[in-house]
């Protein structure tokens, strides 16, 4: 089993008013950056990175880095940037980039070229993952959302052929054209970095990945729809000729480990804390209904099972009245009761998300039971746990690694054994034929 870590990298400014259990909601695009700190924001980019590094000597086999755009809730708008700083301050881990917005470049070129400027400097590190973006990525950089999927998928070719094939060569495609095309960086690995797809809402993506047989990566959904849109790769694996394994499936969720199960639930508390995020269950970020619903950019005809209640009861709108009373029911302590069919989802409370599984928090003795809970039910042979976020300070997440490297790890490692969970690096997806490990190719065990 492959393990990660992960985190939003949120910009926490506690003076902002939109910081915290209490304050105005975030919704996309709605903040203007004059309200930006730029000291604030270098104490955190450095404070990330520091804790990238120790994820690594906790013992994590990755860090798994997203990029968003023009919101504060996520602070890897250059993604890449990050990638290349850790990749030549980190030793082993693998830098998981899930992922770049395939749509918005429009010179896939010179990404072509960044990643595989990484995965030199790394030495052969970089998981690469590419997404088709949100709303806020399409205006915030002048694309075209009638165009993201077609754009999504020939970016991907470029590039694959660019990492594979000798060059000079022209492309001459739909929506890019290249006279010449001859990168002189190209990737360590070979033939090219892994690739690996994360996604929630749409059936296209998943469909694709298991077509290419890409491991794809759930973010962050809950079990029962989860399992669902899994089968929905397996059966379109089968469709393809194979059998979809673990190797195939990753999921992200959120963990956070302490020494005591009191100071654990009030710092897990923290998730929904912190600038609003709309990828946060119970957190204060608001869908804009106007991005959610860009013509083109999503088929909603065919969503996932993960992605039907979020991308209904979001593009539902926003209610400023509904929003000022629940922000003036948090003041006094009270937590708004989730409302309409669609409403669990999206704005399920704290208690709520501990008990079927949204959020896991407690002490290692308690919270290996309920990591075990959702391998059993979804078998993925990769995972990445959702730490740090909201407004969880460094010492939250260093308590937290700590206790995952010494005592969480090894169990989950242990788990991985007994339910037979093998990762993409284990297992071969395009063969699903075993991988040879270190000392195996040598004639070890």
């Amino acid at each position: 089993m492959l393990i990660g870590r992960f985190t939003e990298r949120p910009y926490q400014d506690p003076e902002s008013g939109y910081f915290g259990a209490t304050g105005r909601s975030v919704q996309d695009l709605s903040i203007s950056n004059s309200e930006y700190d730029s000291e604030l924001g270098a104490n955190l980019y450095n404070r990330y990175l520091d804790e990238q590094v120790a994820t690594e000597e906790a013992g994590f086999d990755a860090i798994m880095l997203n990029e968003h755009h023009s919101t504060p809730f996520c602070m890897g708008g250059t993604v890449n940037t990050e990638a290349a700083i850790l990749a030549r301050i980190t030793d082993h881990v693998k830098i998981v980039i899930n992922g770049n917005v395939l749509p918005i470049w429009d010179d896939p070129l010179w990404l072509a070229e960044e990643l595989a400027t990484i995965d030199m400097i790394s030495r052969g590190r970089l998981v690469t993952g590419w997404v088709r973006g949100t709303g806020r990525e399409s205006i915030a950089h002048n694309a075209q959302p009638p165009f993201n999927w077609e754009r999504f998928q020939e970016a991907h070719d470029f590039i694959l052929k660019t990492w594979t094939t000798d060059g000079p060569f022209r492309w001459e495609g739909e929506h890019y054209d290249y006279r010449y095309v001859n990168p002189w960086m190209r990737p360590y690995q070979k033939p090219h970095p892994q690739i690996m797809i994360p996604g929630v809402v749409s059936k296209n993506t998943v469909k694709w990945s298991a077509e290419h047989r890409y491991p794809y990566l759930m973010l962050s959904t809950r079990i029962e729809p989860t399992k669902a849109s899994f089968d929905y790769y397996r059966e379109v694996a089968r469709e393809n000729g194979y059998e979809a394994g673990p190797q195939h499936i990753g999921y992200l969720f959120k963990v956070h480990v302490e020494e005591t199960e009191e100071l654990a639930y009030e710092v897990g508390r923290k998730f929904l804390d912190g600038p609003g995020n709309i990828f946060l269950e119970g957190s204060r970020g608001t869908a804009s209904p106007v991005l959610q619903n860009l013509p083109g950019l999503t088929d909603r005809k065919n969503l996932l099972p993960t992605g039907e209640v979020g991308f209904v009861a979001a593009s539902r709108g926003h209610d400023s009245n509904q929003v000022a009373k629940d922000n003036a029911a948090k003041e006094k302590g009270v937590i708004p009761a989730a409302r309409g069919p669609n409403a669990p989802a999206m704005q399920a409370d704290y208690d709520t998300q501990l008990e079927n599984y949204t959020i896991i928090t407690g002490t290692p003795d308690t919270v290996i039971p309920k990591i075990r809970h959702v391998l059993d039910e979804l078998r993925p042979g990769t995972i990445f746990f959702w730490d740090g976020d909201g407004a969880m300070t460094h010492e939250d997440s260093m308590r937290s690694l700590k206790l995952m490297g010494s005592e969480v790890l090894p169990a989950v490692r242990e788990m991985a054994e007994e339910f037979n969970l093998k990762s993409s690096f284990e297992v071969d997806t395009a063969t699903n034929e075993p991988i040879p490990q270190l000392g195996e190719a040598a004639g070890g065990g």
